[in-house]
């Protein structure tokens, strides 16, 4: 019938676009592909393949059958996984834009709202992290200030372990304690005593918060946001935070009180200044507003306090199962620098112990999954093509242990930083604090804490296992879960002196 011949017309052309478009894109992706990876099933993914116990041996597994760039499925969500330090070098330093980003994760997206530092994107995560790094230098980051309070903390920490006597104990909650008040110095402009009640409700509710955001429920929510009503743990973490913006917003309100503009002694008085400022310009506030500074400094008392006191928790773990290793650190601290307290000074005196501290780092590799981040643009790495909005997974378990550039990657071998002569090297592939973009914004504050106060114990003591523990009994595996956190142990100090 004549009336159906444009309807024909149009129908074959529109199965020719189709063809087209089908044609066109089966030859996108022959000549971009996506990276590869173990096949998903419905639903689940690859969730069924993973180790839930110890997820880094399947990375590690997939990585060395896929190749170092691969894909995996968690539930419906596809994520590309990096592997070994040139890799992450590619991705994160030399195409650093296109991968700074970081994913909508449901749990930060529920509490954070984009706010803050750690979850935020576009301009509110580059206007927050350049007024947080200005920050934390203004307020002695890197420089002998913030040597002389993190001292006078090394001072209190071993007054803590002396209390012992010798007797046994587990060191969690007091190194947790003694690394928190150098960023609650930065952040509130005060210390507190360890057994403060306020700084120990504080504690436990980063250290509960860390637990709940890495839990199966959480992360079952995470991989599945429909199945909220399984997650118990949403409820705690509610709870918790709500708790702990309380604190900040009531420790807000007491610093404006008290603000001196020309005298400002605290983190939260730069911000309350800088806030002030937005307004006295008549601008919107876009980003220095009481929300966003909730985040932050949650962030920052969070990130500041558990990576750096689980990494010394590696040293000592690690000083009493090689005690050769202690030694010698003590022997070389004895002849460089005899009894007087250790500085930042020393350190290029120090080859030896330096390299340990490193190797602690390297070993202990106490982040192994990294903090997921998001592709800005489409790219091709290598041989693939990862389209913008892609969920990026650096694995820097792989770096730290890559046997492409470390001797004995699953050792504890100090000598991975020293030469033949035995001088201190720096190694391209050591990566504790990731790269690019999103590398940690305190990183020059954690290294000079690990460094002043791993000196400052082991010049003071010697660290040995708890009584009926030998040095084969202690377990140098990670605790279950995402955590690069050691199993706790027990143990002895005695005094050298």
């Amino acid at each position: 019938m004549a009336w159906m011949e444009p309807l024909s017309v149009l129908f074959l052309f529109a199965l020719t676009l189709a063809f087209l478009w089908k044609w066109s894109n089966s030859w996108k992706s022959s000549s971009q592909k996506f990276p590869p990876g173990p096949r998903p099933l419905p639903l689940i993914g690859n969730l069924h393949l993973l180790d839930l116990k110890r997820p880094y041996r399947t990375m590690l597994k997939f990585s060395k059958q896929y190749g170092p760039v691969f894909s995996v499925q968690m539930g419906t969500q596809k994520t590309v996984v990096l592997a070994g330090y040139k890799t992450m070098k590619e991705a994160l330093v030399n195409q650093a834009d296109a991968f700074a980003d970081r994913p909508v994760i449901p749990v930060f997206e529920d509490f954070e709202h984009g706010h803050g530092l750690v979850f935020s994107n576009g301009e509110n995560w580059k206007v927050m992290r350049r007024f947080a790094i200005s920050t934390l230098r203004d307020y002695g980051m890197g420089k002998k200030t913030m040597e002389d309070k993190i001292v006078e903390e090394c001072h209190f920490l071993i007054q803590e372990f002396e209390s012992f006597e010798g007797r046994p104990f587990e060191a969690t909650a007091i190194m947790n304690a003694a690394v928190a008040n150098i960023i609650v110095i930065i952040l509130l402009g005060k210390r507190y005593e360890y057994e403060d009640p306020t700084f120990m409700r504080l504690l436990d509710l980063l250290n509960d918060n860390a637990r709940l955001f890495r839990s199966p429920s959480v992360m079952l929510y995470n991989i599945f946001p429909a199945l909220r009503f399984l997650c118990g743990g949403l409820k705690s973490l509610d709870k918790n935070i709500k708790e702990l913006h309380a604190f900040i917003q009531a420790t807000f309100i007491e610093h404006l009180k008290e603000l001196d503009v020309n005298d400002q002694r605290s983190f939260i008085d730069s911000f309350i200044t800088q806030q002030q400022e937005e307004k006295k310009k008549c601008q919107s506030n876009r980003f220095f507003h009481n929300e966003n500074l909730k985040v932050v400094v949650e962030n920052l008392f969070g990130g500041g306090m558990e990576t750096t006191s689980v990494t010394l928790r590696w040293g000592l773990l690690l000083m009493m199962k090689y005690p050769e290793i202690q030694k010698k650190v003590q022997e070389e601290m004895t002849k460089v620098i005899g009894s007087a307290q250790p500085r930042m000074e020393h350190r290029a005196k120090l080859p030896y112990t330096d390299a340990v501290i490193h190797e602690v780092q390297r070993f202990g590799n106490i982040f192994p999954y990294g903090l997921p981040h998001a592709t800005s643009a489409d790219v091709t790495l290598g041989d693939y093509f990862i389209p913008k909005g892609t969920h990026i997974f650096p694995f820097l378990y792989s770096v730290l242990c890559d046997e492409s550039e470390w001797e004995k990657p699953f050792q504890f071998y100090p000598q991975h930083f020293l030469d033949s002569e035995g001088k201190f090297v720096k190694r391209d592939a050591f990566l504790p604090f990731s790269a690019g973009r999103r590398a940690c914004a305190g990183e020059t504050l954690a290294k000079m804490e690990l460094f002043l106060f791993f000196t400052s114990l082991l010049q003071r003591f010697t660290f040995q296992p708890a009584p009926g523990m030998s040095k084969e009994d202690l377990d140098l595996s990670y605790a279950v879960g995402l955590s690069g956190a050691p199993v706790p142990y027990n143990f002895c100090v005695l005094p050298r002196y």
